[in-house]
């Protein structure tokens, strides 16, 4: 019985990070003025360039707990380039992966004036990652080997693999609206590093988002609904957030907080009270931020609901950022959180 719950605990874990395996996790830092993050052709789509710092800590309370950290820059280039940077390191227990990538993203107005926004934009992201396992202390850690599972080494090596791979992406920009699509990890690359039968080979992921400010430039008070779906392609595997904005203009800048909700649309079974039952994954996260004349800083909570729970810690997040001057001398004349 042990075992089992084991497995359980195992199997929740897992599937939470399922979306997260290839590439930069996806939780909500998009929600931090941080598009660029999801969507390569949000680089320099915006009109003042962007750099963000990003740290996540998941369930203080436990050791080798998930930890995320990020950095990104996207810049405009003359009248339609777009141009941007990402760096990041992932570590969940034993497994780990590092990697970057450079982005360039293309530009077309299609605005009647300069104070108008529509803008349709295109993005191509190129990465490299490395993912290690690291199986040097699994004999200390579970020197009872009799529960574990034999085909997971115990001998003591790290073992490690890099993966080249791209993400295209298209974003729409209309006044209060904006959408994106977005497809991640376009090349199917073979992977011996969890399965030497190199079963694996498909992390395409695509991902669906839009949003639509209510209010009128200018006003103290605005409000943006929005959500983002995703899909995995191998594994089926889909999530939806919905999202709610509120901003507040200040003297010094903008205060600002949001509240998301994500739901899977697949379950882990379990059994309580001597019966089978299914569990969703879903999430509760409030974000709070502050706009300071350039500088950008937010804080992310994330809860997890549900009765079977790996840790009664919540998920931590902080994110720093400096926005400096791009190509456009004054913002356009519409209420757009994303690109203003």
């Amino acid at each position: 019985m042990k075992i089992k719950k084991t497995y359980i605990v195992l199997f929740l874990l897992l599937s939470q990070f399922a979306f997260s395996q290839d590439g930069i996790p996806l939780y909500q830092e998009y929600l931090s003025d941080n598009l660029y993050i999801l969507h390569p052709s949000m680089a320099g789509a915006a009109s003042h360039n962007q750099v963000r710092l990003t740290a996540r800590q998941q369930w203080f309370d436990q050791d080798e707990a998930p930890n995320l950290q990020t950095l990104s820059f996207n810049a405009r280039v003359g009248e339609r380039i777009g141009l941007g940077g990402i760096v990041y390191s992932d570590k969940n227990g034993f497994h780990s992966q590092s990697g970057g990538y450079l982005t360039f993203a293309y530009h077309l107005m299609f605005s009647r004036t300069d104070a108008d926004l529509n803008q349709l934009s295109f993005g191509l992201s190129a990465g490299l990652s490395q993912n290690r396992l690291d199986e040097s202390t699994f004999a200390t850690s579970y020197p009872d080997n009799d529960n574990f599972d034999p085909a997971i080494s115990l001998g003591g090596i790290e073992q490690s693999s890099s993966y080249f791979n791209i993400d295209a992406s298209l974003s729409y920009n209309f006044l209060n609206f904006s959408s994106h699509f977005t497809v991640k990890n376009l090349i199917f690359q073979n992977r011996d590093l969890y399965d030497p039968r190199n079963e694996s080979n498909n992390q395409r992921r695509y991902l669906i988002s839009a949003a639509y400010a209510i209010g009128s430039y200018g006003s103290t008070w605005s409000y943006e609904p929005s959500f983002l779906f995703q899909f995995s392609e191998a594994t089926g595997e889909q999530a939806f957030d919905v999202n709610f904005k509120a901003y507040r203009e200040m003297d010094f800048g903008k205060l600002w907080g949001a509240l998301s909700y994500r739901r899977s649309f697949d379950g882990a079974e379990f059994i309580s009270t001597g019966q089978i039952d299914a569990q969703k994954q879903q999430l509760i996260t409030p974000v709070i931020g502050v706009n300071y004349k350039q500088f950008v800083f937010a804080y992310t909570y994330s809860i997890q609901l549900g009765e079977v729970k790996f840790a009664n810690g919540g998920f931590h997040q902080i994110t720093l950022g400096y926005d400096f001057l791009g190509n456009r001398p004054e913002p356009y004349d519409c209420n757009c959180p994303a690109v203003n």
